[in-house]
């Protein structure tokens, strides 16, 4: 029988969401019911609400991708998982058997791209609905296929590992995995929130000995420094371009720069901020559908290095658990993150929250 969960639910790209219950399928082969308990507020889910994504997702929708919750039902040759198994969906599969998963140097999977997100898995009034980034966390029950679910300890806060679900593993992934930064590197982080102060905690963890954290938000300054940044830059307060800035402050650039905000126009300044012999910039941050990137191309001949990072590089099933030990092991901070916890009912209040620049994650806690 099918279950009747409480959800928000996006009909039409840009149009406000709708708080009802949807029918959620029983799970079918490979796939898993489960009862999310928090799914946190990403600025990506913002971003397809507002139909800025359509490559990426389907309307009429459950938004949502960023959670924690509870196996209460197994569909047939599930083995991985059983009822009770506390786990976190992820948008990056892991399939165990393809050569992505084989490979250590992606943390992407074929299954990502076998078009399952067109695959519905609940409806509303009738109407199929889609789960947005082949997810769809802003429903209390939820259906999702097993390789999407990472398995973790019962004895970490749901909120926290909801964080891990996208927004702190995209910053301390990016850090700790994808530009693996060697211990007294000068590290700059350009946009501080949730992902960007999380990429400080992991150029922290990783030894750097300057950490200059950049924002145009001067209140971001304290927490920024709680989380390891030795440095705060307002871009606003310089009398120059912030890349010619850092390249001033620094002698040549900084060894590693992350962009942790989604716009064209940082990507160029993290990459003119970059140490023009060696250093890495790293494009965190998520540009809206079709925005194509001008860059010199003589600096990556003289050794610059331009690289993207797809949810900081943890595999799903055998990277996020290992997160989610570390967290529990004390080296990274994710509590001071979470400013706001809302109901379901709140969630467009929450929404609206971080259209205004308001905290810097928000969870819905069901």
């Amino acid at each position: 029988m099918p279950i009747i969960s409480r959800a928000a639910i996006a009909m039409a790209p840009n149009q406000p969401l709708i708080l009802d219950k949807i029918k959620v399928d029983e799970p079918g082969e490979g796939e898993v019911l489960v009862e999310i308990k928090v799914t946190g507020l990403c600025h990506t889910d913002l971003s397809a609400i507002e139909g800025k994504m359509s490559s990426l997702v389907h309307f009429p929708g459950v938004p949502g991708h960023e959670a924690g919750g509870v196996v209460v039902e197994v569909g047939p040759g599930v083995t991985s998982l059983a009822v009770g198994d506390h786990v976190i969906p992820y948008i990056c599969t892991e399939c165990g058997h393809c050569d992505f998963c084989h490979s250590p140097k992606t943390n992407l999977c074929t299954e990502m791209f076998t078009g399952h997100d067109l695959k519905t898995r609940a409806e509303y009034n009738g109407v199929r609905l889609h789960s947005f980034h082949d997810l769809g966390t802003f429903s209390n029950f939820g259906v999702y296929r097993e390789i999407s679910l990472a398995k973790v300890r019962k004895d970490a806060p749901f909120e926290q590992i909801a964080y891990l679900g996208c927004g702190a593993t995209t910053g301390l992934g990016a850090a700790l995995i994808e530009a693996k930064v060697e211990s007294g590197a000068t590290v700059a982080v350009i946009g501080l929130g949730g992902i960007g102060l999380s990429v400080v905690q992991g150029a922290r963890i990783c030894g750097a000995s300057r950490i200059i954290a950049v924002d145009t938000n001067p209140s971001k300054e304290a927490l920024a420094r709680k989380m390891g940044a030795t440095e705060f830059v307002n871009p606003k307060t310089i009398g120059k371009e912030l890349g010619a800035y850092i390249v001033d402050i620094t002698g040549a650039g900084a060894d590693y720069v992350f962009e942790c905000v989604g716009s064209i126009a940082t990507i160029q300044q993290a990459f003119a901020a970059t140490h023009f012999a060696w250093g890495t910039c790293m494009v965190v941050g998520l540009p809206p559908d079709g925005e194509m990137l001008p860059i010199p191309p003589a600096e990556l001949l003289f050794g610059k290095t331009l690289k993207g990072s797809s949810i900081g590089g943890a595999k799903c099933r055998t990277g996020i658990p290992q997160l989610v030990d570390r967290l529990m092991d004390g080296e990274f901070d994710l509590d001071s993150l979470i400013t706001a916890k809302i109901p379901l009912d709140r969630i467009s209040d929450g929404l609206e929250m971080m259209k205004r620049g308001e905290g810097i994650r928000t969870v819905v806690m069901y």
